[in-house]
């Protein structure tokens, strides 16, 4: 049976907040407001626990979904570097809605779908989340919906569409806009836009200055265009196609991380 919590009132934020800590350490499902959209979100290490956020939403291994943090210390512990300009671009934008996509620390033991050696994370400009995130550590979370359907912006959205599969959901009232984060991957020597969210494109190349776009992704020759490559073979579903976000094998530089996919698709939007 699943309890929701109207965290505007002091008393029944901090029951909430005790609750789904505590929901979050058995291996349950939670609902959280973020700056972004409402999400579900479950503990990162524990793979069960993953596995019964995708099942919930509808949605395979092959869309995993990011990982929310309270700090940037628990950011870069789960990643293995943050590349030339991911330190300038968190010291830019975070806490906020900037999902960057690095190679994920070889070290750690969890599942969070097929990923490709890659792991996209957040941390969100919610007092709420960000409260919560440091009680619970890493959070696996995606948008608080079934696949397919509009992200939720309310605690009561998200519970009419994932009901019991979900232990507790915090109410924050309605989420800061609609817009997903802005997605830049990190993998490769120049920064790569996967997706345009809360955060514009220009505001990211002033940062960054170079920023490669699906724009510029090579022409196929035509004699090419009827047949299959190698490329559309091990390229990774982060453009609109079905996304993941990390994998078990490190990602060759030339590829794209598997995260791109959620990033385009407006009905599955990632916190």
């Amino acid at each position: 049976m699943s309890r929701r919590y109207d965290c505007s009132e002091p008393m029944e934020r901090t029951r909430g907040i005790a609750e789904a800590v505590s929901a979050v350490r058995r291996g349950e499902l939670i609902v959280l407001p973020t700056d972004t959209v409402y999400g579900v979100g479950a503990d990162a290490f524990t793979p069960p626990a993953v596995t019964a956020l995708l099942d919930a939403k509808g949605r395979g291994r092959e869309m995993p979904p990011p990982v929310l943090v309270g700090s940037v210390r628990a950011a870069t512990a789960l990643v293995e570097d943050l590349g030339t300009y991911g330190q300038d671009l968190i010291d830019e934008f975070w806490p906020g809605a900037l999902t960057l996509v690095c190679r994920a620390n070889p070290n750690l033991m969890w599942d969070l779908g097929e990923t490709k050696g890659t792991v996209a994370v957040r941390m969100p400009m919610h007092e709420l989340a960000v409260e919560l995130l440091k009680e619970t550590g890493p959070l696996a979370v995606s948008s608080a919906n079934l696949s397919g359907r509009p992200a939720a912006r309310s605690a009561e959205e998200a519970e009419k569409m994932l009901g019991d599969s979900v232990s507790v959901y915090l109410d924050g009232g309605t989420s800061g806009h609609a817009d997903p984060s802005t997605i830049v991957d990190l993998t490769g020597p120049i920064p790569r836009l996967l997706r345009v969210g809360a955060i514009p494109e220009d505001k990211i190349r002033s940062v960054v200055g170079v920023l490669l776009t699906d724009e510029d992704e090579p022409e196929e020759p035509e004699e090419a265009a009827d047949a299959p490559s190698a490329a559309d073979e091990t390229k990774p579903s982060l453009t609109k196609a079905e996304p993941s976000e990390t994998s078990d094998t490190p990602t060759e530089p030339s590829e794209k991380p598997s995260l791109a996919k959620d990033a385009s698709d407006p009905a599955d939007k990632d916190a």
